[in-house]
């Protein structure tokens, strides 16, 4: 697995995470002068696209994001953006976050499968940071910090071979492998399939760099071309025009990571009936696993930087349904699998003694795996747990 994988990962999950929840509170926003005490307004819905925005590209939180290493479990990353997604005042249950969670994997899943070469990814992540910084276009400060993240992502990925690019996709892929969660919006466009698989067009651009599929030429031992051959393809492909940016500014050619929800379009996510029976059979592996504690530390560090903002005085925040009724949120819950719901927690890992006591405390809520025979040491056992968190 490649060791540069997660920050791609996290900055793109987190664009399409503040796409979905931007189109939400849009679509549930309230004129100021008519609004209740406990409705959306667009000024709660800026509020909340900056605390986020800002808490994300958290200067330190970036600064430990981008250190080489291995992607971690995708209860360790849900972890993450629970937190991310509880940084203002707006509250999700775990129905909707589960939502949301759904939403945010499999687009950028279909965008990764999508790319007509490994390093297009670092095009697919640049259109999520342009839509994020058209987010806070009026907040000076935050597009600071979102630039900077900018010029870390160039400076850290521009010199990366394609080789290197393509070991993070195949990273990517593995991570997003058993994910197939049906989405409505694709399902309509026919791009996905009704057991959650995609369907990959067979026409359209070639990768740039490359020569549209037909033509077969044969060389001699010296190097010299001695015959042509055509054939005809099942697809329709075309070359294109120009590369895309990589840099700062600039057109990325690439649509992938643009925002798919700027038109409003209901979008439900249903569990394929594949997946149910994976959910329902497969438990978590609690073999033990040397990497638990590590990933433990790790989230104590990411988690570390954030600033959450905390409701002022009582107040517990505006509650945001990504449903379209109270009762499909309700009934969300109550069907949703155990094993694909995932509990909320809060490390406060500001300083190094809190940050151990705090790993203790959840080194002892999780669940572990039985004491295997012979075990000589009861702390031993408290590293045998499920993956991840």
């Amino acid at each position: 697995m490649s060791a540069r994988t997660l920050p791609l990962l996290f900055l793109n999950l987190g664009g399409e995470m503040l796409y979905i929840l931007d189109q939400r509170l849009r679509a549930q926003s309230i004129p100021g002068e008519k609004a209740r005490k406990d409705e959306w307004t667009d000024v709660d819905r800026k509020r909340v696209m900056n605390d986020i925005i800002t808490t994300m590209f958290n200067k330190k939180f970036m600064e430990e994001l981008f250190k080489p290493q291995d992607l971690y479990s995708k209860k360790a990353l849900r972890t993450v953006y629970d937190r991310l997604a509880h940084a203002s005042i707006m509250r999700l249950n775990q129905a909707s976050m589960d939502k949301l969670y759904d939403l945010m994997t499999m687009a950028f899943k279909y965008q990764v499968l999508l790319c007509p070469r490994p390093r297009d990814i670092l095009l697919v992540t640049f259109n999520h940071l342009d839509a994020i910084k058209d987010f806070i276009s009026d907040s000076p400060g935050i597009l600071n910090q979102v630039d900077e993240t900018f010029r870390r992502l160039i400076e850290t990925y521009n010199c990366l071979s394609d080789g290197e690019f393509q070991l993070i996709r195949q990273t990517l892929l593995i991570f997003f492998q058993d994910m197939h969660i049906r989405v409505s919006l694709f399902l309509k466009d026919k791009v996905q399939n009704s057991n959650g698989h995609f369907v990959l067009p067979i026409s359209g651009p070639v990768p740039w760099g490359t020569e549209v599929p037909g033509l077969i030429r044969i060389f001699n031992h010296k190097g010299v071309e001695v015959k042509r051959t055509e054939f005809t393809t099942a697809g329709n492909y075309v070359t294109p025009q120009r590369e895309g940016s990589f840099e700062l500014y600039g057109d990325r050619v690439l649509k992938l990571g643009t925002n798919m929800y700027s038109v409003t379009r209901t979008v439900e996510t249903h569990m394929s009936g594949s997946s149910k029976t994976l959910a329902s059979q497969a438990k978590e592996n609690i073999a033990p696993n040397p990497l638990a504690k590590e990933e433990l530390n790790f989230l104590a560090r990411l988690l570390g930087g954030l600033d959450i903002q905390k409701p002022a005085g009582g107040d517990t925040g505006f509650r945001l349904n990504l449903f379209t009724t109270d009762e499909e949120e309700e009934h969300a819950a109550q069907t949703r699998p155990e094993e694909l719901s995932y509990k909320v927690i809060n490390i406060e890992a500001t300083q190094e003694p809190g940050r151990r006591a705090e790993l203790s405390r959840i080194l002892g809520e999780l669940e572990v795996a039985e004491p295997r025979p012979g075990s000589a040491e009861k702390g031993e056992d408290l590293l045998a747990l499920m993956d991840g968190l």
